[in-house]
């Protein structure tokens, strides 16, 4: 599913390539609509907003003040889960043995547990295989989202999206 995808990419560091996709991105969107709520639409439409808006340069240091330099706001979802703890290596190399046997093949140094890797794995589901599966991410995104928030970051209601396509997952059971 395309907005998957497309929310991976915007959840990813800033680069020249995507700043000179937006256009692009837009256009993936317009096409996806009959698949997105109205809230979606507006979500995302306003955050490409905020990335054709702001310098690349801008957008890159907003995005390490948010993610790099906040352990809260990591969008490493294991970290919120486990710290540092031991568990988060089993977590970790299970994640990526599941990615692993789904055919999906990790790139040298990529961790299986940053959101946009999962979404990546996540858009090559069916719809309902992809809400099961945030599901089980669900309560993690609910934090990073709130503190998101707490920040006034243009990132959370991208979270919140990621999150309550989760939750539909989990009413609909």
């Amino acid at each position: 599913m395309i907005i998957y995808t497309i929310l991976s990419r915007l959840l990813d560091y800033p680069d020249q390539e995507l700043k000179d996709n937006l256009a692009t991105i837009r256009k993936a969107l317009t096409l996806q609509q009959e698949h997105l709520e109205t809230s979606e639409n507006d979500v995302l439409d306003s955050f490409l907003q905020h990335m054709e808006d702001e310098s690349l340069l801008q957008l890159q240091q907003d995005y390490v003040q948010t993610f790099d330099m906040v352990p809260e706001h990591s969008l490493h979802l294991t970290h919120h889960l486990f710290g540092d703890d031991r568990g988060r290596g089993p977590a970790l190399v299970d994640l990526g043995e599941h990615y692993k046997g789904m055919g999906l093949e990790l790139k040298s140094g990529e961790i299986p547990d940053y959101l946009p890797l999962i979404l990546e794995y996540v858009a090559t589901l069916d719809a309902m295989g992809a809400r099961v599966f945030l599901a089980d991410a669900a309560k993690v995104l609910t934090v990073v989202g709130a503190n998101l928030e707490k920040a006034n970051s243009p990132y959370a209601p991208l979270i919140r999206l990621i999150e309550n396509r989760g939750q539909l997952a989990r009413t609909a059971a």
